[in-house]
């Protein structure tokens, strides 16, 4: 895969409710310049099983800007981001949230696959070498980073699960998880709400 340093990547790691996707939000309004409305992308990769989780999908739609530009789609990622970037080149800012979902939706869709933990992670490259080809978005006064800021759970800080799917899910999340830490320049952990710094280098 080509070389990832150029990207402008923020990851957010942490439990349930520690305050990930609202982080996110602040900083795509925050980076996303002098016109927001033109330039975030916002990717949700949850699917709506039941009600319940319909009634939190839409909770999280209320939270966005209606102007943000927003897909949703629970496995082709590297695809479908491609795409709305080729038909919106003035993207400043691509939220995904987020690869916890992302991953297990994987999984379920392929749980027949010998290894899936090797397959999430060819997933993962494969998003993150789309990000690096499409790293910079074009202005009027030339290019300017493309910000990426990703979401993400951290499973791997509790007891074994019970059941070999459970144990495939954490290793596979795991596997994701340190794939994009490694190709990020700013990861951060929130643990109730409050931001811990794991790393921060600037981007080539």
């Amino acid at each position: 895969m080509s070389d990832t340093n150029d990207v402008s990547l923020t990851l957010l790691l942490g439990g349930v409710r520690a305050g990930k996707s609202a982080r996110a939000l602040q900083l795509a309004d925050a980076r996303s310049g002098s016109e927001p409305s033109a330039n975030v992308l916002f990717v949700a990769t949850a699917q709506a099983f039941d009600a319940e989780m319909q009634r939190r999908i839409s909770a999280h739609r209320a939270e966005r800007p209606e102007t943000w530009n927003t897909i949703e789609e629970p496995l082709a990622l590297a695809d479908a981001i491609r795409l709305s970037l080729m038909q919106h080149p003035s993207t400043r800012v691509v939220v995904i949230d987020c690869i916890t979902l992302w991953v297990s939706n994987l999984l379920l869709t392929h749980l027949e696959h010998d290894n899936i933990e090797q397959f999430v992670g060819d997933e993962t490259r494969a998003l993150l070498h789309t990000m690096q080809h499409h790293a910079a978005t074009a202005t009027p006064s030339g290019e300017v980073p493309r910000e990426w800021i990703i979401v993400s759970n951290e499973v791997g800080l509790g007891i074994v699960p019970p059941t070999p799917l459970g144990r495939q899910y954490r290793d596979a999340l795991g596997r994701a998880n340190q794939l994009l830490a490694a190709a990020a320049n700013e990861v951060t952990l929130l643990v109730a709400g409050l931001e811990l710094p794991l790393k921060h280098t600037r981007p080539i």
